[in-house]
């Protein structure tokens, strides 16, 4: 699916928004790296501002962007977070965020003019400029490896396990995203490897043992569309938990002993 039409509007109104104040607009997760999936993805954006936002700056943007969202084709919709650049050219983590928006603060923000998601230290943030700065596309500004140095090895490692720390109490609920999740994790402990969820399930299905690879496999089907949800019951998903959080921590302490 072709969304430059979608990415040139986003572009365009923080080029509006924030006029001198903006320094870059970078895509990164799925739509980046070639895996989107519009029945369950969303847009993925960096912006990196050189100041602070006013409120009435933030106001403004969140209403454009409540209402760019109304005619995306994607059902995830828009995931962006605005950070200043003193905190990437001395990385600074957890990662203070300007301003966030995702669907899971939309209906906040359509309720509450005055509510902002934003002056917090954010855990993801760190693999979600890790996934920009050496996957990502440059939608306005200068690339990123031009400005800044990389988020460390350390950091990074310590973003996506603070993400996946609750795979044994969210599998359930949200068994493909958790699953390829925890695929990727361990990609990256034994590879060395900074993936999508997309590839984190290519490379697990080939390795895992039999039933994991199975399970994979059905969440890979409806991460890309061609099924609409996984045969696996409670038990087993709990099963694969366990074995990757296992597996997981079996290379940690191995690193630990190095």
């Amino acid at each position: 699916m072709d969304m430059s039409h979608d990415l040139d509007q986003i572009t365009a109104l923080f080029q509006e928004e924030l006029c001198g104040n903006l320094i870059g607009v970078y895509l990164h997760g799925s739509l980046a790296m070639g895996c989107f999936n519009p029945k369950r993805s969303d847009i993925d954006v960096l912006v990196v501002a050189r100041e602070k936002l006013g409120m009435d700056n933030k106001k403004a943007i969140i209403r454009r962007i409540l209402s760019l969202q109304e005619g995306l084709p994607c059902k995830g919709g828009i995931e962006l977070s605005v950070v200043q650049e003193t905190q990437l050219k001395d990385f600074v983590y957890p990662t203070p965020v300007e301003l966030h928006y995702s669907n899971a603060h939309r209906e906040k923000y359509q309720a509450d003019e005055n509510y902002c998601c934003g002056d917090y230290g954010d855990y993801d943030l760190a693999s979600q400029y890790a996934v920009a700065y050496h996957r990502g596309k440059v939608l306005y500004g200068q690339p990123l490896q031009a400005m800044y140095e990389p988020v460390g090895r350390r950091l990074y490692l310590s973003s996506i396990l603070h993400d996946s720390a609750s795979a044994s109490e969210d599998i359930a609920d949200n068994p493909v995203y958790v699953v390829l999740n925890l695929c990727r994790v361990l990609y990256f402990l034994k590879e060395g490897v900074i993936s999508s969820k997309k590839e984190g399930g290519d490379w697990a299905v080939k390795l895992l043992p039999g039933a994991y690879s199975q399970l994979v496999q059905q969440c890979m089907s409806v991460y890309e569309g061609h099924k609409d949800k996984i045969g696996a019951d409670h038990p087993q998903l709990m099963a694969f938990a366990v074995y990757m959080e296992h597996e997981i921590r079996q290379q940690l302490d191995a690193e630990e002993t190095v």
